[in-house]
């Protein structure tokens, strides 16, 4: 009998350690794909692991970020919210879960959640600051539910399960972006998309039938094509291709120009605007065709994708492209332009006010000033709403949404509206410019809106967050070290209020005794009011940051960065220079700090090799920075080789670059 339970219990412990290996094994197989950008592979083997409970608060974080990262952010819901219950300590994690309430419509939850995250002091400034501009735009999402244009949107019979968009008009032909290949793409399971062309039916909301590929010259099997762009004549073609799963999920779209010569495309070339290491996209003529306008994420910008343009001589060159500016380019994504007649600009964002992710704008310059209006109901959604493009006048037309109610992930729309403004719901005086027209948003009462922008904020030890009284704030340009303002911290800590101006940088220096002096960047890029807040003639708003001072004391050790090196070379690569220069800075505020600078490197080669590696990294990183002024007696070259691991017994890539490490450790002051 005993023998029986011991074969039984054995049974089960076997089962159970059977059931962790593999749960542990799609675990593993989940992270690898979710490093490569395969999401939706990476989704199915989280699940796996999710169904037996194994690392679920990890598990649970890693299934929202696959669903947020291949842009299906409902999805991502339920999994953010039981990572975070489940106290997961990563601080974005909250940001993500309001930005994916909102693109549900859930807008009080929302703003809870953004909120409660801007009062997390261990998220980042600029984020925080970003939570605390998304609880004001949802203060008035629902007024903007309530602007609804007299147009009808309808979901045309073309679209399919898979993904219609960027549509645009050739000749009497719809041309659009659909998930049509054989090929899969990784990131989010469906076809890979390419270019096809369907013609336009006598009602355009009926086109139906059988899209057939607009050129085989222009099909690419194993990479995405999209968003075609094609000139007013009708022979030049501009359109998106890449995200072929070739760079390890690495962003790699880039722009490509074919010409219709004889009726017959030709093999598309890659145009010479693109940065390599950008993502480039969503192209647009001008109505001249002389200006080509496209949406990048290249360093730069005014923060994630931006609004660019390029000139295009007669001989097919083109000029440097130029960033639109802040008027129209925000801290989120800004993309999909569309010039239309008369050159009035419509755009797609999700960083100007909205009623959830990319939501439809127009652009209006008049005397030299920059007016953006959201287009509201029915363009808009909480979901992304895109790539509009007018047909025959500007009262109809098309454009794509993945909102609630469509066939399939991004649908395309028609829209039209009624030919001649209905009297009764337009204002007294029409002229949309004119200061007395109730709906011209500039202006109350006749008279123009005005907003003061000021800056204070706080200053806190960190790690403790106990506020620092008698600290000093310089205020300077980001352009230089000229002094604008010098502000004291009170008792509590507090300090302010300095005007600030729209579109300008600042450099905020703060000294304390006993304290390590730090710089602290603030822009107004992206936090411009935009007047549909605006209720009163003069607003007073103030944007508080909070700066966080390390106490000044000996052996503390600092970890640098992203300072990586190129393997088993110990040069000084471009993106490690660019932390090192923030070192430096440090160096030069605080010019009675000796430091040891000091390497360390993974347990993945002899103990012998590291240790000549690490210090001959080290040696570098100091040559460096004797190169831009600190003076080499102020530091200490120091190689750790694999002596001093932060993991031990490190197995995956991300725990063996935490044991990669460089670091400063103060040594007298």
């Amino acid at each position: 009998m005993k023998l029986l339970r011991s074969f039984f219990t054995l049974v089960i412990i076997c089962t159970y350690l059977s059931g962790c290996n593999s749960a542990m094994q799609a675990y593993k197989d989940g992270q690898k794909k979710f490093a490569n950008g395969e999401y939706d592979l990476a989704i199915k083997g989280f699940q796996k692991a999710a169904a037996e409970n194994y690392e679920p608060v990890q598990t649970n974080y890693l299934i929202a970020e696959s669903y947020r990262l291949s842009n299906r952010f409902k999805e991502a819901i339920p999994y953010y919210k039981q990572a975070l219950d489940g106290g997961i300590a990563i601080a974005d994690a909250r940001f993500q879960y309001a930005y994916a309430l909102k693109t549900a419509g859930q807008y009080n939850e929302a703003s809870a959640e953004f909120a409660a995250f801007a009062r997390d002091t261990a998220s980042s400034q600029a984020l925080q600051d970003r939570a605390l501009r998304e609880v004001e735009i949802l203060r008035i999402a629902d007024r903007l539910k309530t602007e609804k244009m007299p147009v009808e949107a309808t979901s045309i019979p073309l679209n399919s399960a898979g993904s219609e968009f960027s549509p645009t008009i050739l000749g009497n032909e719809l041309v659009f972006s659909s998930s049509k290949k054989e090929k899969i793409y990784k990131n989010n399971g469906q076809a890979m998309l390419g270019l096809y062309k369907v013609a336009i039916t006598q009602d355009p909301a009926d086109i139906q039938g059988n899209p057939v590929l607009l050129s085989q010259d222009i099909f690419a099997e194993d990479a995405n094509e999209a968003s075609p762009a094609f000139s007013p004549d009708g022979k030049t073609l501009v359109f998106a291709r890449g995200n072929n799963g070739k760079k390890n999920g690495a962003v790699d779209v880039d722009l490509y120009m074919s010409r219709n010569i004889d009726g017959k495309w030709t093999v598309p070339a890659i145009l010479p605007i693109n940065d390599s290491l950008a993502w480039d996209g969503s192209p647009a003529f001008s109505r001249d065709g002389k200006t080509l306008y496209f949406a990048s994420n290249r360093p730069g910008g005014a923060g994630g994708i931006d609004i660019y343009r390029t000139n295009m001589d007669a001989s097919g060159r083109f000029s440097k492209p130029v960033n639109m500016g802040r008027d129209i380019n925000t801290a989120g994504d800004d993309m999909f332009p569309y010039v239309a007649e008369g050159g009035k600009l419509y755009f797609a964002s999700d960083g100007h006010p909205g009623l959830g992710k990319l939501d439809l704008f127009s652009a209006t310059r008049i005397q030299g000033v920059i007016t953006i209006e959201n287009m509201g109901l029915p363009f808009n959604s909480p979901q992304d709403d895109f790539g509009l493009v007018f047909y025959q006048d500007l009262n109809k037309g098309f454009f794509a949404s993945n909102r609630e109610g469509g066939k399939g992930d991004d649908d395309i729309y028609y829209f039209s509206g009624p030919e001649e403004p209905d009297s009764t719901t337009t204002a007294k005086n029409n002229d949309p410019n004119d200061p007395l027209n109730p709906n011209n948003p500039n202006y109350v009462n006749g008279k123009p809106k005005v907003v003061r922008y000021f800056l204070g904020g706080n200053v806190i030890a960190n790690g403790q967050n106990v506020p620092l009284d008698s600290a000093i704030v310089h205020i300077l340009p980001d352009t230089s070290d000229t002094q604008i303002a010098q502000l004291p911290s009170n008792s509590e800590g507090k300090f302010g209020k300095q005007p600030v101006e729209e579109g300008k940088s600042y450099t905020l220096l703060v000294e304390r005794k006993g304290y390590i002096s730090k710089r602290e960047p603030f822009s107004m890029n992206g936090r411009t009011i935009p007047p549909i807040f605006l209720t009163k003639e003069l607003t007073d708003t103030t944007f508080n940051v909070t700066i966080k001072l390390d106490k000044l004391e000996l052996n503390k050790t600092f970890v640098l960065e992203n300072i990586y090196y190129d393997l088993n070379k110990y040069n000084i690569r471009p993106d490690a220079a660019i932390e090192l220069d923030k070192l430096v800075q440090i160096l030069k505020d605080n010019p009675s700090m000796n430091i040891e600078l000091s390497s360390h490197t993974d347990a993945r080669a002899t103990d012998a090799y590291n240790m000549t590696l690490s210090q001959n990294r080290a040696e570098s990183a100091v040559t460096y920075l004797n190169s831009k002024g600190i003076d080499a007696d102020r530091m200490v070259a120091k190689g750790y080789g694999e002596r001093e691991l932060v993991v031990p017994n490190a197995k995956t890539e991300e725990e063996h670059q935490r044991n990669r490490r460089t670091e400063f450790t103060i040594l007298s002051y």
